[in-house]
């Protein structure tokens, strides 16, 4: 079954040009013009990717995506102009699982898009579980728990989670992590690491004792007594 994209862009001819290239690759698509169409058409088309442009009439993509990710976890790869919208996008922690900055290439934008796809889906694969201290990763049902209580984590965050688990008490810098919770053709950078993290913690509530930063080095889960 063909997947559905959802491009949100304001621009007509940039979301045309995206689109011709997707359906070439045999996706579906979606278009919206605005953050409050955009909203209308994620529930109702439940796409398994959304293109969200930051700079949206109506509603911004900041916005948006604090709509979405307070329900869902679809993947979520955002469309940007600047640098500070970058800088205040991985400063929001809003739960995105890659950016591209205008100008882009429709190729690339399609090669990180089947990077998050590959992740996401992978994830349901695969039967690993995990419990470190208070908290236990299910790769098999694509959940994660904190004393018994399930956390809303993104594909990206729950398998970069799952890659500390692994070896819990132990330091892995930001390069492992993006190999451990990405692929090599993943164009995510190392400050979307520290991103996924504050995100991350902020969703664990009482076990984000357990996720430690090593001031120059990375993270670590820690197990507890």
């Amino acid at each position: 079954m063909s997947q559905t994209i959802l491009i949100v862009e304001d621009e007509a001819r940039l979301a045309e040009i995206l689109e011709e290239y997707l359906k070439r690759e045999g996706f579906k698509t979606e278009r919206a013009k605005d953050g409050k169409r955009a909203l209308e058409l994620w529930r109702s088309a439940q796409p398994d990717l959304i293109l969200l442009d930051l700079m949206l009439p109506i509603l911004d993509g900041f916005e948006v995506a604090r709509h979405i990710r307070a329900e869902s976890s679809v993947p979520i790869i955002m469309l940007t102009a600047r640098d500070d919208e970058v800088d205040k996008l991985l400063g929001l922690g809003l739960g995105a699982d890659d950016y591209v900055v205008k100008p882009y290439s429709p190729r690339e934008v399609i090669a990180r898009m089947k990077a998050v796809l590959r992740r996401s889906t992978g994830l349901l694969s695969q039967v690993d579980s995990y419990t470190v201290g208070n908290i236990d990763i299910d790769l098999g049902q694509y959940v994660a728990r904190c004393n018994g209580k399930e956390i809303p984590l993104t594909a990206s965050e729950l398998r970069l989670l799952a890659a500390l688990a692994k070896t819990p008490g132990v330091v892995r810098n930001r390069l492992e992590l993006l190999a451990a919770a990405g692929d090599s053709d993943t164009f995510t950078d190392e400050r979307s690491i520290d991103a996924h993290v504050k995100n991350i913690r902020k969703k664990l509530g009482d076990c984000a004792e357990q996720l430690e930063t090593v001031r120059g080095v990375g993270y670590k889960l820690r197990a507890i007594s």
